[in-house]
């Protein structure tokens, strides 16, 4: 009975690997013959802009490959990182999914990301803030579809070109002398570290070092960072309204109302102020006290990750190539109003003071301790410029950032 036994299973189990061996070749045979089996790409994007990108391109994507068609599942691009380490194991989460650069480390130490498939394709085509803000110890993961930063935007009917202060010292000055009843000479979200983080990179100090990877220092609390931060709090003597009072809702609204003269802000607003019938211009930050240009801001690029999860990976991989072409970065330029990772012109008249502030711009560190980062230094500069004082919030924003609780 045993022998009859282990005899039948050996043919149960040979039957098995000749039924995957015919599977995997039909499949392998299929693929090469046009791509017979039917693949359906679940992508998480967010709305307003992108799910309509991911939309148009999906069908420009099917039509190259009709076995494959491209789904989009509102999923915001904040909630991505903690919505795929849910989904993911579950088996019910995306194919590729849209989250920002800085969250990479994160990712990959979690493993719910796969590298980028023949980086070297991808290499000579990014802008270096793009290629340097998707590589993680040595290693490229994802697509870049956009990039970003902020600059400053102004109103033509208020201020004219050629008074756009240059320097941050010419901004204080001009907010002193600006005597306009009902409007702000300049405004901004003070309590949000993505904004403020400008004003610590005097003297090229930059957060977590050159390289954005150094887990023992933060550059938060430097001499350098001190300083510019003590120079941030004095605008609060003209522009006397709390950090709670300038939200980034109160900060846009009042932009787009014509009750401010310059805002810093990025991309992502242009048509909103042009659609409320604003005459705007966009143009570099100023630059910090003793320096000749622009002072650096965050640099961001919107990535597109393979999940670690997906049963479609070679065509995950494939889609997340095609949207990095120079037509589908035109094509997301002119549907969202955000820059291209890539050298490739656009039709977008507004992109030029953006793109020149992006030479002096940074990337976002992506190393586990930037999770910390925010809700740090976002209450660190809210109570600077509520007037606390700056070394001390400072020293405590670093040690937070770098505990390991």
């Amino acid at each position: 009975m045993k022998t009859k036994r282990y005899f039948v299973a050996g043919v149960v189990v040979l039957a098995l690997a000749f039924a995957t061996t015919v599977g995997s070749c039909a499949k392998k045979e299929a693929k090469q013959a046009g791509g017979a089996a039917k693949v359906e790409l679940v992508v998480w994007e967010s709305t307003n802009g992108p799910d309509e990108f991911i939309r148009q391109a999906g069908q420009a994507y099917t039509e190259q490959h009709p076995n494959v068609t491209v789904k989009f599942v509102n999923v915001e691009l904040g909630d991505a990182v903690n919505q795929i380490a849910l989904d993911g194991p579950a088996e019910v989460g995306p194919d590729l999914f849209a989250a920002p650069h800085d969250r990479l480390g994160e990712l990959v130490a979690n493993g719910h990301i796969l590298p980028t498939a023949n980086p070297g394709s991808l290499k000579d085509k990014l802008l270096g803030a793009c290629l340097t803000a998707s590589t993680y110890n040595g290693v490229q993961y994802g697509y870049p579809v956009s990039a970003e930063t902020y600059a400053l935007f102004y109103n033509k009917a208020l201020i004219g070109e050629s008074e756009v202060p240059k320097t941050w010292d010419d901004m204080l000055a001009y907010m002193k002398n600006f005597n306009v009843p009902g409007k702000y000479p300049f405004i901004m979200n003070v309590g949000d570290a993505y904004y403020s983080i400008l004003f610590t990179t005097m003297g090229s100090n930059r957060l977590f070092g050159p390289g954005g990877t150094d887990t023992q220092n933060t550059n938060l609390n430097s001499e350098a960072a001190v300083a510019g931060m003590k120079f941030f709090q004095d605008m609060r003597k003209i522009l006397n309204i709390p950090a709670a009072d300038i939200t980034t809702s109160v900060a846009d609204g009042a932009f787009q109302a014509g009750n401010a003269a310059m805002y810093v802000s990025g991309p992502w607003n242009v048509m909103k102020f042009i659609n409320a019938g604003l005459d705007i211009g966009v143009a570099p930050l100023p630059s910090l006290p003793g320096e000749s240009v622009p002072a650096a801001s965050f640099s961001g690029t919107r990535m597109m990750f393979v999940s670690a999860y997906s049963d479609h990976t070679d065509e995950a991989n494939d889609f997340g190539a095609f949207l990095v072409t120079p037509e589908m970065q035109q094509l997301r330029a002119n549907i969202t109003n955000t820059l291209p990772s890539i050298d490739t012109p656009t039709d977008n008249p507004y992109a030029a003071g953006f793109v020149e502030q992006l030479k002096y711009a940074f990337p976002m560190p992506s190393i586990p301790p930037m999770a910390k980062f925010w809700d740090a230094m976002n209450a660190a500069s809210a109570n600077i410029w509520n007037g606390a004082d700056v070394k001390a919030e400072l020293d405590a924003c670093n040690a937070v950032i770098l505990s390991t609780n």
